[in-house]
């Protein structure tokens, strides 16, 4: 975490920033599982895949602000912000010194890399990007990750107090307060482990996720 080039960092702050949301777990947990270990372990290794990207600062976002146990999952260094809404979240970051950032569900293991970086390439043409979450519920299914450049313009801050992740027509109602269309591009989507059905989503061969594929195995990497 000191290599200011690796991970987006300048000498004033980080310049591109992704931040996983460490809230409330909302997911079903599967039968069998603490669900304090299950949030943990989706936690951790979420946080990993954003870590793990080049030229972005990775964060972590407290709500509830005492949370000593998700920040255990982070890396040295990692900036920690406590705000309830990604208005806020944004905000916060923007404040560290942050000019784009992401904000990123904490139950999406799996998550490709490659989707979060489409999502700044996007920021180059929009004030904001958003990667849908993928499944079958027609009324909508939320977000997996929404990102944006800083500061938020008002119309985007103003919908963003009333708006997160979770709600599932975010995306529309985003877009229903931009004042133009395509002012909120969508990538390509990611699915969201939030019903014991989803794990059919993860693929075991697929790099990545150990906590979560150690813990559904049964032998948890976590003490």
């Amino acid at each position: 975490m000191t290599d200011q080039v690796a991970t987006g960092r300048t000498p004033e702050g980080p310049a591109r920033c992704a931040a996983v949301l460490a809230w409330p777990l909302r997911s079903a947990v599967p039968p069998g599982l603490d669900p304090e270990d299950y949030r943990l372990a989706l936690l951790e290794d979420t946080y990993e895949v954003v870590a793990g990207l080049e030229l972005v600062t990775p964060a972590l976002v407290l709500d509830p602000p005492d949370q000593p146990d998700a920040e255990a999952v982070t890396w040295p260094g990692t900036p920690i912000v406590r705000e309830g809404t990604l208005a806020g979240a944004f905000a916060a970051l923007h404040a560290l010194g942050a000019e784009t950032a992401a904000l990123i569900a904490p139950d999406a293991p799996d998550l490709p890399p490659l989707l979060l970086g489409k999502l700044f390439r996007a920021l180059g043409a929009a004030p904001a990007a958003a990667c849908q979450a993928e499944g079958a519920a027609a009324r909508g299914n939320g977000l997996v990750a929404l990102a944006a450049r800083l500061p938020l313009p008002g119309w985007l801050s103003c919908a963003l107090h009333e708006v997160d992740l979770d709600t599932p027509d975010a995306l529309a109602r985003l877009r229903a307060a931009a004042p133009r269309p395509g002012l909120v591009p969508q990538g390509p989507g990611w699915h969201r482990l939030r019903t014991p059905d989803d794990l059919r989503f993860l693929d075991p061969g697929l790099e990545g996720w150990e906590n979560t594929r150690a813990l559904l195995e049964g032998h948890p990497l976590r003490g």
